[in-house]
């Protein structure tokens, strides 16, 4: 499961990095980005948006941040998403919890020679509280590299730069796209 994660990058930085025409005056550099914030992503046709985190479907007890992909195709809730509404979710960090025998201690954890990567995500309409459709992100996990075992069995799924386009491509075969929801191969940075 990943939580929680930062984007602490300039507005021109990430401008640059995804290729933008223009980012809002009103964007900030985020330290921590919890679920139901809104939050900075990538569409394949219009570029930035800024959209909360976490599928909100009528019987969630509480938002959908993850989804995993070993089951994607599969799971209603997240199927229709992948096949249609592919995003990228520009980071600086992801975080999570390692377990201790007495306590959890959170771990930063980045990616060596990336400012920003791309967490794969998807997007899907739901109702907000006033019956309005709301378009809204989760990001996509996959199970542990070897980096990241020592601390949660899970991480998110971190796209190569040159996978980027090929994600997010509406064209291309669900199937095929699929085959990028793995382990990262990318050094990761643990603090």
């Amino acid at each position: 499961m990943c939580g929680r994660y930062s984007l602490e990058v300039s507005k021109e930085r990430l401008t640059e990095r995804y290729n933008l025409e223009k980012i809002p005056s009103d964007y900030q550099e985020r330290e921590e980005i919890f679920p139901a914030t809104v939050a900075p992503i990538i569409l394949p046709d219009t570029g930035l948006a800024f959209l909360e985190w976490g599928f909100t479907p009528q019987f969630a007890k509480r938002p959908l941040i993850n989804a995993r992909a070993e089951t994607i195709l599969e799971k209603p809730t997240f199927s229709k998403a992948f096949r249609t509404m592919r995003c990228l979710i520009p980071a600086t960090a992801f975080f999570e919890w390692e377990k201790g025998e007495e306590k959890k201690t959170k771990r930063r954890i980045t990616v060596t020679n990336q400012t920003i990567f791309s967490i794969a995500g998807i997007c899907d309409y739901f109702l907000d509280e006033e019956g309005r459709e709301q378009l809204k992100y989760s990001l996509i996990t996959t199970e542990a590299n070897d980096q990241m075992k020592q601390i949660h069995h899970r991480m998110p799924v971190i796209l190569r730069p040159e996978d980027e386009s090929e994600y997010l491509n509406k064209e291309q075969e669900p199937e095929k796209v699929h085959q990028l929801l793995k382990p990262s191969e990318l050094k990761l940075v643990i603090i």
